[in-house]
């Protein structure tokens, strides 16, 4: 008999977040295999005899490759478990959820996906402005700082990012955007333009700072830290709460 797979997003960390769906499918799973970003409260929404399995990557970090984590999933569908898999933010945004539905779909394993707060979406929240605005912000873009080898993807859309009247957030970027920054600049985008650095988003540690795109990229090269942080910048990164 053939389990099933709910692909269940925990939100940006705070488990007051989580949808009630969400928690639904975590108090019926007998299997959850997690990412770090969605362990600590929000795994006491689990059955107390569920099995708990870490497979959370991290940059710069040993982490449990793709296809074990792809293989794990299924093994444990096919003995016919229900199945959780809860990763964080939201469970489409920049995260491996392709590779594990390829994964279920060659072996004709049932699933569904649970849809959850992105972190970007949270950050505005905490740091009290919209993503959006009618005359100077009428496009949001959300866009990965870091590619499969941690670098800066090398086919990024400059003039979309250097777009004035765009707010950009910019997930996975602390180590790239100094070089993102001067990319930016050399397209038009002014040195001042307002940027805040968004960090631990929704949990105890979250921390929201205000930069221009030039003072930012000089902190970022000057600074290491592996707390999960995004990156907003654009006319509405300066508005204070």
């Amino acid at each position: 008999m053939t389990g099933f797979v709910s692909f269940v997003s925990s939100g940006p960390g705070d488990p007051d977040l989580l949808t009630v769906a969400a928690v639904d499918r975590l108090q019926k799973a007998e299997v959850v295999l997690f990412d770090d970003l969605s362990a600590g409260p929000i795994l006491e929404h689990a059955q107390a005899d569920a099995d708990l399995i870490g497979v959370g990557k991290r940059a710069g970090r040993a982490s449990p490759k793709q296809d074990h984590v792809s293989r794990v999933l299924v093994d444990h569908a096919k003995a016919g478990l229900r199945v959780v898999r809860l990763k964080s933010g939201d469970s489409g945004m920049f995260g491996r959820l392709e590779e594990e539905l390829t994964a279920l779909r060659a072996e004709h394993i049932p699933f569904e996906i649970i849809p959850g707060v992105t972190s970007a979406s949270a950050a505005a929240a905490t740091a009290g402005i919209p993503l959006t605005r009618r005359l100077t912000a009428r496009r949001v873009q959300f866009i990965t700082g870091a590619d499969v080898t941690g670098d800066l993807p090398p086919d990024v859309n400059m003039a979309a990012l250097a777009d004035p009247l765009a707010t950009t957030v910019v997930y996975m970027g602390k180590r790239t955007f100094p070089g993102l920054a001067m990319r930016l600049i050399e397209h038009g985008l002014p040195a001042d333009t307002p940027a805040m650095l968004a960090e631990a988003v929704s949990t105890p540690a979250e921390k929201v700072t205000r930069f221009t795109i030039q003072t930012l990229a000089a902190h970022l090269a000057d600074t290491t830290s592996s707390t999960p942080a995004l990156i907003f910048y654009g006319a509405l990164a300066d508005d204070q709460p």
